[in-house]
């Protein structure tokens, strides 16, 4: 008797426990993103149909496998190849509209208003959770931390990138240039002149920067980071372009268990940097000329000072800075100098105006700080580069509960897309010549050439703008003033267009130019 009284109860629990996981499961696959759709298009906003599961993933693939396999020349417009999603959402449904990732809404924000009124209300519209946890794996840091976490280690690494601390960081870019300058020197000898790709060798520049300047040690010392970091970026790529179900992590796939050997490489290396470093100011010795050292320093102070354990920095904390460090700090000056490059070798009359700058500026010395932020027309020209070829093509954001955009009611459960890319190129913004390249129209600064509106915005805006942004530009203005000094350069019959993004916006089939001594 009391056995069958128990099969009962058990078997009416595991009844209800299934009734409960397959309405979870048709709810999420079905019955909310439909419910959404319906909401969206009360809105205005144009898109597909939800399909099963699936949305728009399969027609995405497409679009980015068909994008990649057409050569396209220099005139051409490159936003199918370098941002097939913005392309097709623009394309098939205009600028408010949306896609579908997965069981997911994609809504597209372009007014330039609502654009300023996510990033500066970020605690409203914050980064997106969930997805593939895989693609975490790459950096998080700041870049994803959210609310008082975001707020107090924003505040703890501020220190490491003001203008007194970045002046001290000088010496170790111009020595990592300097090494660039001198490969390239010994290349052209022979004939004054040769051809060769400029893409991996920038690259070598600014990982060499980061390892100096972070870390205080060589490029050689910080090659393994960043050839796995490069690595991992890739991988990363390939797993947020594939539907992700949960616990798919966990299956051992090739790509998932490289991707978690890189993780794990990357996360002893760094380690054992930080625990030397550790040990180095347990015994009484000062850092205060590298990123590291004055990040854990402001770290022990904010501990010290407020007596703040919640919120300071772990080493799990400062491992993903680190990580952040060498991904962000690399991937974006380095894109940025390759693009400059690209776009001065097509413009003979900007590179000649640069350089005669660069050259009355500081002759064949040595760049310093004041020169350098007094180059008004290379400034012109690295500004024009970011908005044709920012780093990044979109920032995503997503909706956590209900919540009011301007005049647009936005359900819980939503992503938004802010298309720099799409931004940058926009004829009714920047003219008739918005896909030209036309460093004048910065002339007189950002504020003027925009408007005051938030339609350019290459490394993010608003509290969240990017934290580096000025040692990325430091950096490429010393860059680019050493490689006027030393060189001319045109682009090469082989180069072959390609931009396209693998985190970053990079040019696919590497960037081969004509370099000539000077």
């Amino acid at each position: 008797m009391e056995l069958d009284i128990y099969l009962k109860v058990t078997g009416s629990l595991f009844l209800a426990y299934v009734v409960v996981i397959a309405w979870r499961l048709l709810n999420w696959v079905w019955i909310k993103p439909k419910r959404l759709e319906k909401i969206l298009r009360n809105q205005g906003f144009k898109g597909s149909s939800y399909k099963l599961l699936y949305g728009d993933m399969k027609e995405l693939a497409a679009a980015k496998k068909l994008a990649r396999s057409k050569p396209i020349s220099l005139s051409d417009d490159f936003l199918p190849l370098a941002a097939p999603t913005v392309h097709m959402a623009m394309s098939k449904h205009g600028k408010k509209s949306f896609l579908w990732l997965g069981p997911k809404p994609l809504v597209y924000i372009t007014d330039p208003d609502l654009i300023k009124e996510v990033l500066n209300k970020f605690n409203n519209f914050k980064k997106p959770r969930g997805g593939n946890p895989l693609t975490k794996l790459i950096a998080s840091g700041l870049l994803s931390a959210e609310g008082d976490k975001w707020t107090e280690h924003r505040k703890i690494m501020n220190p490491a990138f003001r203008l007194e601390k970045l002046k001290d960081m000088l010496p170790a870019m111009y020595l990592s240039c300097s090494d660039i300058m001198s490969k390239w020197k010994v290349m052209v000898s022979t004939e004054g002149q040769c051809e060769l790709d400029v893409w991996p060798y920038l690259e070598t520049l600014t990982s060499d920067v980061i390892s100096r300047t972070a870390f205080g040690s060589s490029y050689a010392e910080g090659r393994k980071i960043f050839q796995l970091q490069k690595e991992q970026a890739e991988l990363v790529m390939q797993a947020a372009q594939t539907l992700y179900l949960p616990g798919m992590r966990y299956l051992p796939t090739k790509r998932n268990r490289r991707m978690m050997e890189i993780s794990n490489e990357v996360r002893a290396a760094l380690t054992t940097i930080i625990s030397k470093r550790l040990k180095a100011m347990q015994a009484g010795e000062c850092f205060h000329d590298d990123l590291l050292g004055i990040l854990l320093e402001s770290n022990s102070a904010e501990i010290k000072e407020n007596k703040n354990m919640k919120y300071a920095m772990t080493v799990d904390d400062v491992i993903e800075e680190c990580k952040l460090f060498y991904f962000a700090g690399q991937e974006t000056t380095s894109n940025l100098l390759v693009w400059t490059m690209i776009l001065l070798s097509q413009h003979s009359y900007w590179q000649e105006r640069a350089r005669e700058e660069v050259l009355q500026a500081f002759g064949s010395n040595k760049p310093d700080l004041d020169g350098l932020n007094h180059l008004k027309v290379v400034n012109m020209i690295l500004l024009e580069t970011l908005r044709l070829y920012p780093p990044g093509v979109v920032l995503t954001r997503a909706t956590f509960e209900d919540i009011k955009l301007g005049e647009i009611s936005l359900p819980a459960g939503v992503l938004m897309h802010l298309p720099i890319i799409l931004m940058h190129h926009d004829k009714e913004i920047w003219g008739d010549d918005a896909k030209e390249f036309n460093p004048g129209r910065f002339s007189d600064g950002v504020l003027k050439a925009t408007n005051g509106k938030t339609v350019y915005f290459p490394f993010s805006s608003g509290p969240r703008i990017c934290i580096g942004q000025n040692f990325a530009m430091l950096e490429a203005k010393m860059a680019i003033a050493m490689i006027l000094q030393n060189f001319s350069f045109l682009l090469s019959p082989s180069y072959t267009h390609a931009p396209y993004a693998v985190i970053t916006l990079q040019p696919q089939h590497g960037a081969n130019l004509i370099l000539k001594a000077l």
